[in-house]
This record gives structure tokens, sequence and C-alpha cells, in this order.
């Protein structure tokens, strides 16, 4: 994690998808610059209960709240949860995700809808349940990916969805800016999360020639930006989606 100082100490960030990989690495983050943290998840797992655990010997203002972020009335419940719990919601991480690979010619509607529900509607439902708690000045950050500008075969849906992500954070960057609320896209790229370890030591050789930073990157990477653009640093920087992806 950055050792730099981005003056989140008492501010109120939810953060979806929080239990692994770059959602995780965004909680432990932000609670180690002071934030108090509101985390969603879907199921329960070991992963849940060790960040819990871990936020506790941190001595952090953290909460573990189970969302569906599909289901428009969880999600309003989840930012009024939060509401209650540690006040105006200053940012809003939204990193809940799903991915499948399957050609279109294998892809039913469900699976499609599957992820269109959770990468880009998941966005619409947990944003317009904050927008009644957000505070003045608040940042909105939406998890995209590298994917979105370059295609992958053999995951229409999941390219979509990604692309989806950074038309809505240009559209409510400018529906919102007039409010003082900035919305920003993270773009990320190859990333050491779960998803990677069922790829070859083949398929990994394949993806690092292709990176120019020659290696994956590391979700605390990713987290790092995600700082910088809930900060105040990032006070004049709305309605942009930055690539972190060490250069494909």
């Amino acid at each position: 994690m950055t050792g730099l100082d981005f003056g989140l100490k008492g501010r109120h960030v939810l953060v979806t998808g929080g239990a692994r990989g770059i959602g995780r690495s965004t909680v432990l983050a932000l609670a180690a610059q002071g934030a108090a943290v509101t985390a969603c998840y879907v199921n329960e797992s070991e992963q849940v209960e060790s960040l819990r655990r871990e936020l506790a010997e941190q001595g952090a203002e953290g909460f573990l709240d189970r969302c569906d972020v599909t289901d428009h009335d969880q999600a309003a419940r989840l930012s009024a949860d939060a509401h209650e719990r540690y006040g105006a919601i200053d940012a809003v991480v939204n990193n809940a995700g799903v991915i499948s690979h399957l050609p279109l010619t294998d892809l039913p509607p469900e699976e499609w809808h599957r992820i269109l529900d959770t990468n880009l509607s998941g966005m619409y439902h947990v944003i317009r349940g904050a927008l009644p708690y957000v505070a003045e000045s608040a940042s909105i950050v939406n998890i995209s990916s590298a994917v979105a500008h370059h295609g992958m075969p053999g995951a229409a849906h999941y390219v979509a969805s990604k692309a989806g992500v950074m038309g809505l954070t240009r559209a409510l960057a400018k529906e919102l800016g007039p409010r003082g609320i900035r919305v920003n896209c993270v773009a990320s790229g190859l990333v050491e999360t779960d998803q990677m370890k069922a790829v070859s030591a083949e398929g990994r050789a394949r993806y690092e020639q292709m990176i120019s930073l020659s290696r994956l990157g590391r979700p605390e990477e990713i987290a790092d930006v995600v700082l910088f653009l809930v900060s105040h640093a990032a006070r004049y920087v709305t309605g942009a989606t930055l690539d972190v992806d060490g250069g494909i």
C-alpha cells in the first residue's frame, strides 16, 4: 500500500464487492488511511471472515454488509444502513463484478443477463440508492476493465458490460457535476486475483508479453488509484477513465 496520506481520515466510503481481489485491497487501503468503510459482499465465505478479522485487528471503522447489488431494494438498503452507521457517504466505489467465458453461439440469455445485471445494472442500483445519502463534493469511482478498449473473444457479455460502465461514468459525470459530485472510472488490466489462478503458466507468459511492464498488476496498485480518485487531490477530475493496466 502507498505511504502517501490522501486526507481520508474521518471520511465514509462505500465499497461493493469488498471481500476479494481489488475490492478487498481497496477496503484495507481506505481503512489504513483512517476512513470509515462500509463494504458489501454477496455470499458468506472465509474471505469475508478474514477481512472482518483484519479490520478488527487494525482497529478500523469498518462494517461488512451482505448485499446482492442486482437487487434494487437491497442496494437501497445498503446505503441507508451505511448512512445510519457512519453518516453521510463521501465516496462510492463500485467494484462488484462477475465474469465468464463463452463464445456468443454458446452464450444463453440468462448468462448474458447475469453478467450485465451485476457489472452494469448493479452500479445503477447502488448509485441510485446512495444519492440521497452522499455528501457534498462526493466521489464515485466505477471499476471497469481494459477489455472495454481492446475487446476479448469469448466474452462479449463481459466486454459489453465494462464498456457500459465507461459510458455510465461519462453520463453521470455530466448529470451529477452540478451537485459537486465527481464520477470517474478505473479501467484495470490483468491483475493477480482469484480469477488468474485458473490460468496456465503458458497463458500467464502470453499475458505478460502483452504488457509493457512485463508483469501482471497487483490489487493494491488498483486500490492506490482509487484512493487518489476519492481524495481531494482529484478534486478537478471527473468523467475520466484512468487506464491502470501496465501498458497493454
